[in-house]
């Protein structure tokens, strides 16, 4: 591990001017790369006292050996220099976006000379004209196998059209006139070319105007008595109809715009673009990224921006680019765009309408693609072994800790004070046996309190558990004489039979100092404790001074944090359904013996409270299953809850006596 001060530039060396640096390691790779608007500000912020820095960029700075920087004229040199070297370097701790697959794209070869429209994935080639990408070959082939009705290009491989063109025979598609048949001489090469022109614009989205030609020379083959050239244009313009259903209007007519969008937590960030062009979507991707550096929303949409058009050139890049978040700053990205595309590019967070609302469905699909990331990684044995492991080691427990309780608190200002406990057994959720608590003994906001309740009585319960199983007083029993099950009569487990091996307590030094108080007092030893706080992700131990702090990359602190979300999620729904029951009580709640059925009862049979009030005892006990004892005590409590409340100054708020 390196000391940043071994290699930190002298004062004066670093120019104040727009540039590139890397950071190298003792090996010479090069680790990070970043730019800057001002190399001398942003290099001089990664030279300060450690204990001040991100964990992430202390990792970084410490792993480092030199740090080197190359001047530039402007921002936007700046940034493709940048993009430049993280596509040669590939650093270690830069964001890097990974696609979850390689998505296919229709792609159009107009650089042959009878163009070919073929599914094509892999990186883009020059002269190929491309429209996607899409999640699914066979919807591309769909669309095309629609097309081609109307725009009979080439689909063939280069070695059947040779073969062909040497037999003098075309292929089943030029039979059937799915193919205009250019190996054969059907039609000449322009000919051909011009049809693949057609086909190219009205996959660009230019299909009204295409549309609304088809209908005249329809209309007019009608009116010259060719009924069947009329009969077959009509088929045409259905065929392509169907092909625009397969993809949905979104947005106004000639619309093109890419609509990105981001699913984050503080370990990983989801990305997906959906393609519009012409108003309908085109395509659609995704990539998932590991945060590797300390990267904030503005930055995560910079590297999307630079991996989806580092490489495009002209049309590929859109007129309009909708983000989340703009990149800080935005205008040295959006000329670097309008350079890549030739002309101007808008780059910009939609705020109302029809964009806006694409951007909500681009975000919840971002969303389903982060949550599917993570259930395919904690479904996984061999991750979870690992990261049962990790926790072992990292905490210095003898055992992997197969059963793991994650505890948190959750409130609103003080009121409604709730705890929530939830299981993970084996690295997997165990949500049959999460449990809710309700703090008792005191009211008011101290979540130390709270969690120092909340574990005293969960252990509580397992040591009279344990005292009916007869684990207490198991040398007093004959050996023939086995203990008491710790499963009920039906077979299922005790609520509080099992000790975990671990207790994960949401927060820092002083929840892990009450949670390990309180099982000390139970004298409960054989349980270990520690907490995640969620600021930095670190994992505090009972006593001591300092962090664990777990590699970025550590499948034990994703597991951790998985505990500690889930529990605070737990929380959250039930300190909001309590809040929302209490906003929902009426007066007919404080009287005592009163169920749900008769309640609704009552107001089914009087309409409103007002007029139940209004109602005698006698009117009251025409109520079905409202006897005369229940309408007194309903009477009773209506009349207190009647009483006037007193008169308000409202110029000075003071109540006003009588």
């Amino acid at each position: 591990m390196a000391d940043p001060s071994s290699y930190r530039p002298r004062p004066g060396e670093i120019p104040d001017s727009p540039g590139v640096y890397r950071f190298r390691d003792d090996h010479g790779r090069v680790i990070y790369v970043g730019k800057a608007k001002s190399l001398r500000q942003r290099l001089s912020s990664y030279f300060q006292d450690i204990s001040g820095l991100h964990p992430r960029t202390a990792t970084m700075v410490t792993t480092a050996a030199s740090v080197e920087w190359t001047v530039v004229s402007t921002e936007v040199e700046a940034l493709q220099l940048e993009y430049s070297w993280i596509k040669e370097f590939d650093p270690r701790f830069n964001v890097k976006y990974r696609d979850d697959k390689s998505y296919p794209s229709l792609a159009v070869t107009m650089n042959e000379e009878f163009p070919r429209a073929q599914v094509m994935r892999g990186p883009k080639r020059k002269g190929v004209r491309y429209f996607g990408p899409y999640a699914h070959a066979w919807a591309i082939r769909e669309t095309v196998d629609l097309l081609l009705r109307v725009f009979p290009v080439r689909t063939c491989s280069a070695g059947v059209f040779k073969r062909a063109t040497a037999v003098g025979r075309p292929c089943l598609l030029g039979y059937i006139d799915k193919c205009s048949a250019p190996c054969t001489g059907r039609v000449t090469a322009e000919e051909h070319r011009e049809l693949a022109e057609e086909f190219c614009d009205f996959m660009a989205g230019r299909t009204g105007a295409y549309l609304r030609r088809l209908e005249e020379q329809m209309h007019q083959a009608a009116e010259e008595l060719e009924y069947e050239r009329a009969a077959r244009l009509r088929d045409d313009i259905e065929a392509l109809k169907r092909a625009l259903e397969k993809n949905a209007v979104v947005l106004a007519d000639a619309t093109d715009a890419d609509v990105i969008a981001l699913a984050e937590d503080e370990l990983e960030a989801a990305v997906q673009i959906f393609h519009v062009r012409g108003g309908r979507v085109r395509g659609q991707r995704g990539w998932v990224t590991d945060k590797v550096e300390q990267v904030t929303t503005p930055g995560l949409v910079e590297s999307a921006l630079q991996q989806l058009y580092g490489e495009e050139r002209g049309d590929s890049v859109p007129r309009e680019v909708l983000v989340p978040a703009l990149p800080e700053p935005a205008e040295p990205v959006a000329e670097w765009l309008g350079e890549r595309r030739g002309s101007r590019v808008s780059l910009r967070v939609p705020q109302r309408g029809d964009k806006k609302d694409l951007m909500a469905t681009v975000e919840r699909n971002a969303q389903q693609a982060l949550a599917l990331h993570k259930t395919k990684r904690a479904s996984d044995l061999t991750t979870r072994s690992r990261a049962l492991e990790e926790i072992a080691e990292a905490l210095g427990l003898d055992s992997a800790p197969l059963r793991i309780e994650c505890f948190d608190i959750s409130h609103l200002q003080g009121d409604d004070v709730v705890a929530s406990m939830v299981v993970f057994e084996d690295g997997l959720a165990r949500k049959s046996e999460y449990r809710r608590f309700q703090i008792r003994s005191f009211a008011g906001q101290d979540d130390v309190r709270a969690m120092h309740e909340v574990i005293s009585r969960r252990f509580r319960r397992y040591l009279r558990e344990r005292e009916k199983t007869g684990e207490w007083a198991v040398e007093e029993h004959d050996e023939d004489e086995a203990p008491a099950s710790p499963r009920d009569e039906d077979g299922r487990p005790k609520r509080f039979a099992y000790p975990p091996q671990l207790v994960v307590v949401d927060g820092g030094q002083p929840q892990v100092a009450a949670a390990r108080r309180a099982m000390d007092e139970l004298g409960i030893d054989d349980v270990a404790v520690c907490g995640l706080a969620k600021r930095l992700e670190e994992v505090w131990l009972p006593g001591e001074d300092d962090p664990v702090i777990l590699p970025r990359t550590s499948e034990g602190l994703y597991l951790l944090q998985r505990a500690r979300d889930e529990a605070h999620r737990f929380a959250i729904r039930y300190q909001r359904g309590k809040r929302s029951q209490s906003i929902r009580k009426g007066p007919l709640d404080a009287v005592p013996g009163l169920g749900e059925t008769r309640k609704k009862a009552l107001l089914r049979h009087f309409g409103s409270v007002k007029r139940l009030r209004a109602a005698t005892i006698e009117e009251i006990c025409e109520v079905p299953g409202v006897g005369r004892r229940t309408a007194e005590t309903v009477a009773a409590a209506l009349a207190r809850d009647d009483r006037p409340a007193p008169a308000v100054n409202t110029a000075t708020g003071e109540i006003i006596e009588d």
